[in-house]
């Protein structure tokens, strides 16, 4: 078993995390979502894809059904998902479809990817904002990642806008204790929300470029360098209802999260399994004066940052509001820039284990001092509940 090094130990800041870790008390707005979640995909295949080794990850009767809908999964894995006019981008929950396309996501082709312009262009709202938090500046985390961040990773699709990145971190099945095949991110990280449909080619890579290399010396890494747990291609996804009716505007983003239900391009254990560890989520919503100190992880690829390099910050929490009548979110000082998003907030619970509580949504425009995060409560707990109960053995 690999160890999670993450919070108390990796940054060694045990003791203060541990003070700053506070009981849960009642949210100060509805808890992240309290509409049914939506998202929920019907890609998945009939037995755990947990052991699937290079196939699509998909049944013959949703295969036909896809064909009813214009999607010829031959057609589509020679090239077809590269179109994406609006009639064939899948758009609706049950639409997802994200068959394994054996060897698209080469080394080179990961470092050409880029981040989702949307990441950063948000502006708070201005009532029920705290101040502005003053910029932290994100450091870089030690090497190996898998000794100390191994449930980080780096999600990797496309969009009509080209190769694309977003951060991403791995995370428990309550039904599958040890083997768990999830993977918490951003809505915008899976799905364009109000303009489309959802990303293609999804792909998840744990503790990407492990030894800290420069863009430079990666060109010429081997592959248990870059991705030394292989990659793991979403079978599955769920997000908010809110997120694929309005994604993009301001009354969505407290609403931006995901969960990946995904399987190895090769081999047949978990991603638990595989990497070692998995984290819990918090799902009680706590305030932002009650979650205390929170850390957030991921590769930023915004300039100045170039994606290859996993950073960290660490900031007590501030509400922001993003539109009246929504929930609050979750603010800290961090410099990290846009390829972020998506990545784990963790913080330490009252029982002194570390949590994922929240994941990088957006950032201000223009300037790169701090992060917003949902708060997860009823709505992100039930899109968890979603993609646990389709697995289930």
């Amino acid at each position: 078993m690999r160890s999670v090094r993450l919070l108390p130990a990796a940054l060694g800041l045990a003791g203060a995390l541990a003070l700053t870790a506070t009981g849960c008390g009642p949210t100060e707005t509805p808890a992240a979502s309290d509409k049914p979640s939506a998202g929920a995909s019907s890609s998945a295949p009939a037995d755990d894809a947990g052991t699937g080794g290079t196939g699509d990850g998909l049944t013959k009767d949703l295969a036909d059904k896809l064909k009813k809908r214009g999607v010829d999964l031959d057609k589509w894995k020679d090239g077809e998902w590269k179109n994406w006019d609006t009639n064939t981008w899948l758009r609706e929950a049950e639409d997802f479809v994200n068959p394994v396309i054996e060897g698209l996501w080469d080394p080179a082709r990961m470092q050409s990817a880029k981040s989702p312009d949307q990441t950063i262009t948000a502006q708070a709202g201005s009532g029920g904002s705290d101040p502005i938090p003053r910029p932290v500046k994100a450091q870089r985390e030690k090497t190996p990642y898998h000794r100390n961040a191994a449930p980080v990773g780096k999600i990797f699709f496309d969009s009509p806008q080209g190769h694309m990145v977003c951060s991403g971190t791995i995370v428990k099945d309550p039904r599958r204790p040890g083997k768990s095949n999830m993977v918490w991110t951003a809505g915008h990280c899976v799905h364009a929300g109000k303009k489309g449909g959802w990303y293609r080619n999804i792909t998840f890579v744990p503790a990407y470029n492990d030894l800290g290399k420069s863009p430079a010396a990666l060109s010429n890494a081997r592959p248990h360098e870059i991705y030394p747990y292989g990659q793991y291609w979403a079978d599955w996804a769920v997000t908010s209802g809110e997120w694929i009716q309005s994604g993009g505007t301001n009354q969505a983003w407290p609403y931006d999260y995901a969960v990946l239900h995904v399987q190895p391009q090769r081999g047949g254990k978990s991603l638990e399994e595989t990497v070692g560890v998995a984290l819990p989520v918090d799902f009680s919503a706590p305030s932002p004066a009650q979650a205390g100190t929170i850390g957030a992880w991921g590769y930023p690829q915004a300039p100045p940052y170039n994606g290859v390099i996993m950073h960290k910050c660490l900031d007590r929490g501030t509400r922001m509001t993003t539109a009246p009548a929504t929930p609050v979110m979750y603010r800290i000082g961090c410099t990290m820039t846009a390829g972020s998003s998506g990545g784990g907030w963790f913080r330490v619970l009252p029982n002194g284990k570390t949590a994922l509580v929240s994941n990088t949504s957006i950032g201000p425009a223009g300037s790169n001092g701090w992060l917003a995060g949902p708060q997860l409560g009823r709505g992100a707990k039930a899109a968890h509940e979603m993609v646990s109960k389709k697995f289930a053995r």
